[in-house]
């Protein structure tokens, strides 16, 4: 089933890309077919924070909600995902985020997920490189603009 998995290094410091990628209420303004986020329930856990958000992901005729439960650990610059709800049979996630020796910060990125229904499988199977590259990119650009051009 689909997997990709990114390795970067990016000139920001793992704080603020922890930060960024811990906004799932801001997703729909800066992230490829992403059209609603919502948080559900946000409660402490040991070592940070658990949230249950709902995504709208819409992708040419399809549009489809999910929920999802993510664990943000801030001191282990670590965010997980797990599916709870929707069309996936399963779906997992996670951001990896730690300084890097020269500055910046070294991410990585892992998803692996199917989907129900094997229309949607095989239509994101076409294109599902590309849209993980999108979205990754889309990350980097919403870091520039938050946070300023790499220097």
């Amino acid at each position: 089933m689909p997997k990709h998995t990114e390795h970067r290094i990016m000139p920001y410091s793992a704080t603020q890309i922890f930060d960024l990628v811990a906004d799932v209420a801001r997703y729909p303004e800066f992230l490829p077919w992403t059209a609603a986020a919502r948080i559900r329930a946000r409660r402490p856990i040991e070592g940070g924070e658990e949230i249950d958000a709902d995504l709208v992901i819409s992708f040419k005729v399809f549009r489809e909600r999910f929920t999802s439960r993510v664990q943000m650990y801030p001191e282990r610059g670590l965010i997980e995902t797990t599916y709870l709800d929707g069309p996936f049979k399963y779906m997992h996630s996670s951001w990896s985020m730690r300084p890097a020796e020269d500055g910046g910060c070294i991410v990585d990125f892992h998803v692996d997920f199917e989907f129900r229904s094997t229309m949607l499988q095989r239509l994101i199977g076409v294109v599902f490189d590309q849209a993980m590259r999108r979205i990754v990119a889309a990350f980097e650009a919403r870091a520039r603009t938050l946070y300023g051009p790499a220097s």
